[in-house]
């Protein structure tokens, strides 16, 4: 059920208001018109199709991010910046952030910006260099007026000291980062509005802990450390349930007013030896308690699809995760090994329903990819964002971001 909340409508008129008088500041939709708009038939192949140009204005863009302000948010690592675009692909702003990977945006409009610490402890008589993963919070707003440029840094949560006081060798950036971070919206309870899950990723110390390394982390809506994921099933309860977490999307994705509630997510495995590398986990709430269980989605049905997002081994590395969040909630990863992008509906079947009128009741698989620099290939796709009809994948090392439109979208 889609829902309003008055902090998102609030925040929604504040933005509005801080705009008055500027004309087209999201910047014009992306032109299309070049496009010839196929015609479908049975025999023709549902597909996404290349827009261009690609967006290339980057040395190696590592991830993209639509934001509730439905203006797009890209990573370049090299750079160790966030670039912010309309959607005809304008460059607003840029903001340079130590060691930059990975960004997400909460209800707020503040971003999150996953880089790194480079600071010195001390340690007896001895100075000691380290580097810390570390998320921090921008607000767009604190410069004078909203522009990414004029952001300020209003605070930094610092791997590990969220949730202990000291820091040890195992705590390094090298060893122990945050991947990817995802918004939850429950719009039946306010207070847990803009929290949000974080992919962590490192070695397992040698006994247990507060906090494995891998692991899903859990931060209340003022960056206060809350929990990491703890999963039941039928086997029991695990604590350290996360292999090499990656990617992670919750249902939480623009636009701002038709927001889907809930603390589901579903995230990505890159463990080789993990045969399923992309699960959704639910969020179960009880009069006596509360827990996450995975929830196991389409697989094995050949009469309905050819392809399944639990099959085993479906992927090889699924480096990124987006959920669609609009009413088709088609689920989008993409696999950095094999190059390939892989479209799924929302119970797990991969492809797209044809229309009605064609007869046609079996999924049409249009995942594609390969590896290369043409415009339906990869190198090193890292990853996925979606917005008003169009696919967004960040292509590492080809230095570009390429966009898509599937063919049963265009009017």
């Amino acid at each position: 059920m889609m829902n309003k909340t008055l902090p998102s409508i609030l925040a929604l008129l504040v933005f509005s208001l801080s705009f008055t008088g500027c004309e087209k500041y999201f910047g014009d939709k992306t032109d299309l018109s070049f496009i010839e708009v196929p015609d479908y038939d049975a025999d023709r192949q549902i597909a996404y199709v290349p827009i261009q140009p690609s967006l290339n204005d980057f040395a190696k863009p590592v991830d993209v991010c639509i934001g509730f302000d439905e203006l797009i948010y890209v990573v370049d690592e090299v750079r160790e910046e966030v670039v912010c675009l309309d959607e005809a692909g304008r460059v607003l702003g840029r903001k340079s952030i130590p060691g930059a990977k990975s960004v997400a945006q909460d209800r707020k409009f503040d971003l999150l910006v996953i880089g790194r610490l480079d600071t010195q402890l001390i340690r007896g008589n001895d100075t000691v260099d380290r580097s810390f993963s570390t998320i921090y919070r921008l607000d767009q707003f604190g410069g004078g007026g909203y522009n990414l440029n004029n952001a300020v840094i209003s605070n930094k949560i610092v791997h590990p000291f969220y949730f202990k006081s000291n820091a040890d060798s195992t705590d390094q950036i090298n060893i122990v980062s945050f991947q990817r971070i995802s918004i939850i919206a429950d719009n039946g309870a306010p207070d847990i509005n803009n929290q949000f899950y974080v992919t962590r990723e490192g070695d397992k110390p040698l006994t247990p802990t507060f906090a494995p390394d891998d692991a899903v982390c859990y931060f209340n809506n003022d960056d206060s450390f809350i929990t990491t994921i703890i999963v039941n099933s039928s086997s029991g309860v695990f604590r350290d349930y996360f292999l090499e977490p990656s990617g992670i999307t919750t249902l939480a994705q623009p636009p701002q007013l038709t927001t889907t509630p809930g603390r589901d997510f579903i995230y990505t495995s890159l463990d080789p030896n993990n045969q399923l590398k992309v699960q959704y986990l639910q969020y179960v709430e009880t009069e006596f308690t509360s827990f996450y269980q995975v929830r196991l989605l389409a697989t094995g049905d050949t009469t309905q699809a050819d392809g399944f997002i639990n099959s085993p081994n479906k992927f090889r590395k699924p480096y990124d995760i987006t959920v669609a969040g609009d009413a088709s909630r088609y689920i989008f990863v993409v696999d950095s090994e094999t190059d390939s992008l892989h479209q799924f509906n929302f119970t797990g079947f991969e492809g797209v329903q044809p229309p009605a009128a064609t007869g046609i009741r079996k999924f049409q698989k249009a995942s594609f990819g390969g590896t290369g620099n043409a415009l339906t290939e990869f190198n090193n796709p890292t990853a996925v964002a979606y917005f008003n009809e169009i696919l967004y994948v960040a292509d590492s090392e080809n230095g570009r971001v390429l966009r898509f439109k599937l063919t049963l979208d265009f009017e």
